[in-house]
């Protein structure tokens, strides 16, 4: 057998088919090698006892604690019995109850004075915490020899478990597999691993599972963290370095052209942070290789500007350029806005339209087949200079005339295939620009968006007017709420416009969304469902905002009805817009000045700030009010507050990212790319994912197909599964 299959090895040949199918299912572990990258959470001492007094509530627990009393107990006139177990640590106490025939062995395991490991689910009886028929491990008695006391300074390690599999019983499956370790591979260049002091990994997964000391824990951690990097950082690396090699028509600006024509008639000046981020795109395009870059930017900070002009310099040098957006109302949002600021630059080829000007069109799956052909026409003969579309872009039959740039707004929303699909599409590899207005950390960008340059819009064009946000805590204050729905009047009484948004539609929605809404809601403590759009627009109609031009807008309405009421809040003709998180990017109406969002808890920290940025973009100051029923110590309320407390996104990415598990956020961002990152924390070990990436480069610029390491090569291999893998070659 050689060194790579041993780890490959399925648990069901190690440890049987019922662990194994329980570690699979629950865990997501199904080699040898993934058990062994399963690593402790933390370490209990086992002569340090865990503190009783902190236990929570309805939680599973594990403890180590000594035994401090034993009794069984008759109940049901002697028929029935149980075992009532007292454990102590000095700072509290703990009852262990056991029934039935199940309590023999523990009565004799679990004497007063021995020492266990326990786990099971908190519960309260008689005003007393307990554990019902917990799973144990004896530790041994506090005799005092000497053996007892190396025992009791030994490192227990806690796994993360799951129901059925107790973090003793992953103790007992890595106990099984760690001979194995001996024939892991080692990815680092021994220069490097020497260079930097780190053990071996045989030795570092050693002492993760088996530590002597907490300085064994340290030198582990340190070593496997930085493997995780590392590994990544070089995937990421030689994407870009591939990327490098790849042929692309250089797409240089043009004096004169449709992009000096548009400049010519801006009524305002561009920002130095817009300026300086289209030199660099500018310079990109210039190249022949593609461009990979991501723009980052502020809600509201101009990003639709450098994407229009880089569109522009391209079609002056003799290409087209494609707007991907993730839903049709931004697709037909982004239409409309192109077009009002061309103007007659956007009529190409028609009447009254400008010398330099070109088309753009708007391609969506909902068009009628006449507008669609006319589209498909246009792109194909290269009439139409700049396409705005959804999805519907990269089906076959879409077909460009020569298309030098892919604009993708709101990175998130696609899948790595679909950014493939669309690049496919040009006769040589189109330069492509990812803007996202989710501002993320440095590292999680390095991490995440490693294969492309990134550019940071942190400027907000001047005009803008600062955005008030408060939170308003309707089940404590219910006249809070009815002043909101005051200010939103005031607003209005000022000829200004307001959106109410909720998280769920709300009638005649799919039955098994209702239940697991309902359910959703249960599980969180809470017994109602999330409000709804219908439901509340009806209750403001004949309530708090009576008189007031109150409209709906949702997914599940028509494509020509959610332009159209779009359309009438745009041109001032609807006062209130009661909406679902539809108009959560992109949606531009400068004279909506409030924003009050219903179960505001129930959003995640970005997406509250993204929807507070439709908001306060015109000259007057914008209002978000962040209504919430759930308790002042809560930690959503703690969330709301940040978000009120901070208009810096970046700050605020930074909240979400320590607030959440990290995957959460990861996983949102791109689809696959936590899968093997079990050590590394993207927001606390920045230092190592910026050295690794030096590192990385510097491997890579030299070997670019790692043929000097072959072992670096498997590992590369090995971490990244499929999803990964389809993530770096497509990115």
């Amino acid at each position: 057998m050689d060194r790579v299959s041993a780890l490959d090895e399925s648990l069901k040949k190690t440890l049987g088919p019922a662990t194994a199918k329980v570690m699979a299912e629950q865990l997501d572990l199904h080699t040898v090698g993934d058990l062994l990258h399963h690593y402790p959470r933390r370490y209990e001492e086992r002569g340090q006892l865990t503190r009783l007094a902190d236990l929570p509530l309805d939680e599973d627990v594990t403890v180590v604690a000594q035994v401090a009393d034993s009794r069984v107990l008759k109940f049901n006139g002697g028929r029935g019995q149980r075992l009532e177990i007292t454990l102590t640590d000095g700072s509290g106490r703990l009852q262990l109850v056991f029934f039935g025939r199940g309590i023999h062995k523990p009565h004799k395991d679990l004497l007063p004075g021995s020492r266990g490991m326990f786990a099971g689910k908190v519960s309260m009886f008689n005003r007393k915490l307990q554990l019902a028929h917990p799973t144990y491990v004896p530790l041994g008695t506090d005799s005092g020899d000497e053996a007892v006391d190396s025992f009791a300074g030994k490192l227990i390690p806690i796994y993360p478990a799951c129901k059925g599999l107790e973090s003793w019983k992953i103790t007992k499956a890595v106990d099984a597999v760690l001979p194995r370790a001996g024939e892991a591979v080692d990815p680092l260049p021994p220069s490097l691993r020497e260079g930097r002091g780190f053990v071996p990994l045989p030795e570092a997964l050693l002492k993760v599972h088996r530590p002597d000391t907490k300085a064994d824990v340290a030198e582990a951690r340190d070593r496997l963290k930085w493997d995780e990097a590392f590994v990544l950082q070089v995937a990421l690396a030689r994407r870009r370095h591939a990327d490098a090699q790849l042929p692309a028509v250089a797409r240089k600006p043009v004096a004169g052209g449709l992009l000096d024509a548009f400049d010519a008639k801006l009524p305002f000046t561009l920002t130095d942070g817009q300026l300086t981020v289209t030199r660099e795109i500018f310079d990109d395009l210039a190249t022949e290789h593609p461009m990979h870059r991501l723009l980052q930017g502020e809600v509201g900070s101009g990003k639709t500007m450098v994407a229009l002009r880089a569109m522009l310099s391209v079609v002056d040098a003799g290409g087209q350029a494609a707007m991907l957006a993730p839903t049709e109302v931004l697709a037909q949002q982004h239409h409309r806005s192109i077009t009002e600021m061309m103007g007659e630059l956007s009529e190409g080829g028609m009447l009254g339209g400008a010398e330099k000007a070109t088309k753009v069109v708007l391609l969506t799956g909902s068009m009628g087949a006449a507008g669609r052909r006319h589209a498909l026409l246009d792109l194909v003969t290269g009439e139409a200079g700049i396409v705005i579309g959804t999805h519907a872009l990269i089906e076959d039959k879409v077909r460009f005339h020569d298309l030098g740039l892919v604009v993708v707004d709101e990175q998130h929303r696609f899948g790595v295939e679909q950014r493939d699909a669309l690049r496919s599409k040009g006769k040589q590899p189109p330069h492509l620009l990812v803007m996202t207005a989710t501002p993320i950390p440095r590292t999680v960008a390095m991490t995440v968006f490693g294969d492309l340059e990134t550019s940071v819009l942190d400027q907000l064009p001047a005009g803008r007017s600062p955005i008030a946000t408060h939170v308003v805590p309707a089940q404590d204050k219910p006249h809070f709420l009815a002043r909101a729905w005051e200010r939103v009047r005031e607003e209005v009484g000022k000829g200004h416009q307001a959106y109410v948004v909720c998280p769920r539609i709300g009638d005649g929605e799919d039955e098994p969304k209702k239940k697991a809404a309902a359910k959703a809601a249960e599980a969180d403590g809470d017994k109602r469902p999330p409000l709804a759009v219908l439901d509340i627009a009806k209750q403001l109609t004949a309530g708090p905002l009576t008189g007031l031009r109150v409209e709906v807008l949702h997914g599940r309405m028509q494509p020509d009805d959610k332009d159209d009421v779009m359309r009438r809040f745009a041109a001032g003709e609807v006062d209130v817009l009661v909406a679902t998180t539809v108009i959560e990017v992109g949606v531009n109406v400068p004279n909506a000045t409030a924003m009050v969002i219903m179960d505001a808890d129930r959003f995640g920290v970005s997406q509250l700030h993204q929807l507070r940025g439709r908001v306060g973009r015109g000259s007057a100051p914008g209002l978000c009010l962040l209504v919430s029923e759930m308790p002042e110590a809560s930690p959503a309320r703690a969330r709301l507050g940040a978000v009120a407390s901070t208009l810096d996104g970046f700050e605020l990415s930074r909240i979400d990212l320590e607030q959440r598990r990290e995957g959460d956020v990861l996983g949102q961002a791109q689809s696959g790319v936590r899968s093997s990152l079990r050590m590394l924390a993207v927001i606390e070990d920045e230092d190592v994912i910026a050295a690794a990436r030096e590192e990385a480069v510097t491997v890579v610029a030299q070997d670019p197909e790692l043929d000097a390491f072959p072992e670096l090569r498997t590992a590369l291999d090995a971490l990244l599964d499929t999803e990964r893998e389809q993530y770096l070659d497509k990115g």
